[in-house]
């Protein structure tokens, strides 16, 4: 996980840097084009394109907030429940997960509260979990389809701009003819610059995108197994193999 965010810092560092060097290339000449300058040049649209930029920037800071494995699974309490699985305290247990709301006690408490009978049915109890596992990836997806939105818009507002340009320039063309090549350079130049803004808010918005529903199914296909060992230990009433200590159950076998 560290070293995908590493390896998505540098990527946008190196970005950065590469356009940094190309807008100094285009600066060079009698006067030097500020960042304040590209954005009055680029007209109306970057008006929403900088409204995506802020949306985007949020999303990315939310993303990395609430979608920290820690925070949902909380893998900390898996030896108590575990332990309250064997010995069949089911109502302990739900309590416990009430107590610690998060992605993985409320789908588990989901689950528990079929459990309550002496008589389990544990298909229901597994189309429970599943129901509660749905609604809250449908939950958790939504900042991270956000981004995805962002990097679908962004190049379309930024392409609107550039026909907007364009469409200045001929105007400007066909109405003054070119005895004024500044008034044309200034609509070629604000089309250019809507464009280029649009690419530089969706290619991170994209990156972004992907990395973080990468993780989160991650997450969700750790969240499933841990679920099945929970519901194992309460249906078998002993604890799962993989949280056995083999070595010794040999020894004093």
């Amino acid at each position: 996980m560290k070293k995908r965010i590493l390896f998505i810092l540098f990527a946008l560092t190196a970005l950065g840097v590469y356009a940094q060097e190309a807008a100094e290339a285009v600066a060079e000449g009698p006067e030097k084009i500020t960042f304040l300058n590209l954005i009055l040049q680029g007209g109306w649209a970057m008006i929403p394109l900088g409204l995506l930029s802020m949306a985007m920037i949020y999303f990315i800071v939310q993303n990395f907030i609430s979608l920290r494995e820690k925070t949902l699974l909380h893998k900390e309490m898996m030896p108590e429940f575990l332990d309250m699985m064997v010995d069949g305290k089911v109502l302990p247990a739900l309590e416990h997960c009430r107590e610690n709301p998060a992605m993985f006690t409320l789908v588990y408490g989901a689950g528990l509260e079929r459990c309550m009978d002496d008589d389990v049915d544990y298909n229901k109890v597994k189309e429970s979990v599943e129901e509660a596992s749905v609604e809250q990836m449908t939950q958790l997806m939504k900042p991270i389809d956000y981004l995805s939105i962002i990097g679908a818009i962004a190049p379309m507002l930024g392409l609107l701009g550039t026909v907007s340009g364009m469409i200045k320039a001929f105007h400007t063309m066909g109405s003054q003819g070119m005895g004024k090549p500044e008034l044309l350079a200034g609509n070629i130049g604000e089309a250019l610059i809507t464009t280029a803004t649009g690419l530089v808010i969706a290619i991170p918005a994209m990156l972004f995108y992907f990395f973080f529903k990468k993780g989160f199914n991650k997450t969700l296909a750790t969240l499933g197994r841990n679920l099945g060992f929970l519901f194992d230990a309460l249906e078998k009433r002993k604890m799962p193999l993989a949280f056995r200590d083999l070595s010794s159950e040999k020894q004093n076998a």
